[in-house]
Order: structure tokens, then sequence, then C-alpha cells
């Protein structure tokens, strides 16, 4: 910054000096007992100049000093919109470290994602490998497959999620014939570990997303699937309240502990079940949750140890998907 660019911003000041110079100069003049002393008046405004000159050289090195400062923390604003402009600054690389911390979150939970999803993926690989080596069983490759296809929609809809609002469709749903559709398609599993399933319910309606509600779905009924022992059964029933209609999933495998609840549709969280009993992404029901609230619903869950663990998806009455899609994209 050179000194004529920084008169430019020291106009106010120039231009009190002129006008409080020429009312000194209008009473000097207008007094018409006092002689027209025009050396002393000259005199008066040399001095006055010279003030003038020595205070804009005094506010231009405090701008250069305030200026090469500002490279680092500590440095005085001049004025009140400096000290304005140094706190909303401040804000703003405190809201920039913040958003920096956040990313670096994000991108270390994809990585462990991918990372644990390889992992997964290579279990059903292998056993395709091996029936292709024996006699192979239909059965068994579609079981295989169909794990395959569970891992890679996880993949695809968390890499979804963040765009989730640029492809829905709310309408009127059946979920009990989404959720008879899921179980079929899980009927080898429930053969072969010879699980039982009891659906209390010929119909229950709701408005969402059927692509979206069949995978929220299907990341529960494979959870409990996962985790209830041979010989087991799962539950299916509805519930109807004024204000919200439920969908319930209970079985009575391995459970929960109560530690682990808080945190079960927590990002990556596996917990103690899901370490002693089978290895797992964390990613399923943190999912099944986040795409739950977009829709406007919501999932809770209790659980017994060795009892029983209970989902209910929650579908508020008052609660308008296509509403809260519109305000999740306007924001």
């Amino acid at each position: 910054m050179n000194f004529l660019s920084f008169l430019s911003y020291e106009k106010p000041y120039i231009v009190l000096y002129l006008i409080s110079f020429l009312i000194s100069a209008a009473i000097f003049f207008t007094d018409i007992n006092g002689s027209l002393a025009w050396g002393t008046f000259l005199y008066a405004f040399a001095l006055s100049s010279i003030v003038l000159i020595g205070f804009l050289l005094y506010r231009y090195q405090q701008n250069l000093r305030v200026i090469r400062q500002l490279e680092g923390e500590g440095y005085d604003s001049l004025s009140l919109e400096g000290e304005f402009a140094k706190t909303h600054i401040d804000e703003l690389k405190r809201e920039h470290i913040r958003e920096m911390n956040r990313i670096q979150d994000r991108q270390k939970d994809h990585y462990d994602f991918i990372v644990s999803w390889f992992h997964e993926i290579k279990t059903p690989i292998a056993v395709l490998r091996l029936l292709q080596q024996t006699d192979m069983d239909a059965g068994s490759l579609r079981e295989e497959i169909t794990k395959i296809e569970n891992y890679v929609d996880q993949a695809l809809y968390y890499a979804k999620l963040d765009s989730f609002n640029q492809d829905y469709d709310i309408q009127k749903c059946d979920i009990i014939k989404i959720l008879k559709d899921i179980v079929k398609s899980h009927s080898k599993t429930f053969i072969s570990k010879n699980i039982r399933i009891h659906i209390q319910a010929d119909m229950l309606e709701v408005q969402s997303d059927p692509k979206w509600l069949r995978f929220i779905v299907n990341q529960l009924l494979t959870n409990s699937l996962k985790y209830t022992e041979s010989g087991g059964e799962i539950t299916i029933s509805i519930s109807e309240t004024p204000q919200e209609k439920q969908l319930l999933i209970r079985d009575n495998g391995i459970g929960i502990s109560q530690k682990d609840l808080p945190r079960v549709f927590n990002r990556g969280f596996t917990g103690e079940t899901g370490r002693l009993y089978s290895k797992s992404t964390g990613m399923g029901l943190y999912l099944a949750q986040q795409l739950s609230n977009k829709l406007g619903h919501y999932i809770s869950c209790t659980s017994n140890v060795r009892e029983y663990t209970l989902f209910i998806v929650r579908f508020p009455l008052d609660s308008d998907p296509f509403l809260i899609m519109q305000k999740t994209h306007d924001e």
C-alpha cells in the first residue's frame, strides 16, 4: 500500500480538518473588530497543516505495521470496523479448522469403511471359489451372491448418502409387502440356520421411498439373521398410535449389551457382538438410521443380552417426508 492509496482511506480526517479550518477562517474574517493579519492567518494554516501531515504519517506507519503483522496471530486493529473484521476473520478461521476436522473425520471413516468392506466381501468370494472346486450347490451359491449384493448395496448407499435429496420418490408403500420380498430373498439363510419367521400383519401403508425403505428394512432383517443363532425365531409385527405407525422386528438372538445399546447406530460401531460373533463393518445400522431420518422416519432399539433384540421403525403421522426433503434441499 502506497501513501496516495492510503490517503484515499483517510478522507474523513482530511475533510474534518478542512471544515474545521474553514469555520475558523470564517470566524476570523467576520470579526469586524479584528484586523486582517494575513501573516498570522497563514502561520496558523501552516502549523495546522504540519500537524495534519504528521498525523497522517503516523497513521500510515501504523497501518503498515498492522499489515505486516496480519500474517501473525496478534495485532491491534486501528478502527471499530477493523476490530469487527478481525473478530469475523478469527471466527472464520475457527470454523475453517472445525470444517477441516470434520472432513478429516469423514475421510478416516470412509477409509475405515472401505478397508472393512474389502475384508467383508472377500469372505463370500472365497466361498464361491471353494464351491467352484466342489459340487456346486445352487442354494449356497445364491446365498453367497446375496451377501455380495448386500455389501455392494452398503457401499453404494454410503456413497450416495450426501446426495440423497437428488434421488428419492415419496409414495405410498406397503411395508409388509416389501418385507415379504426381503424375507423371500433370504429364504436360504432362514432354512440353513433353521430360523422361524413370524409375520403378524397383512399390510401397513406408509409414505416413503420404496427403494430406500427396502434397503433400510433389509439392513435390520440382515442384522437379526446374522445374530440369531440356529433354531431361533424372528417376529414381525406392526403397531399404530395416534402419533405414528410402527414396524417391529424382534429376534431372540444374542442381544446387545446395555453399554453398547446407545451407540448401535453410530458410524463404524460394531460393539462386543460384532467383535465376538462376526466380522462387521458397523455401517448397516448407521446407514439405516441415516436414511430413515432423511425420509422423516427413525429407528429405535431395545435389547437384553441372550434374550432379544427389538428394532422399531417409526413413521410419525405428522411428518411429511416431501417437506423434509424440500427443506434439506433448500439448506
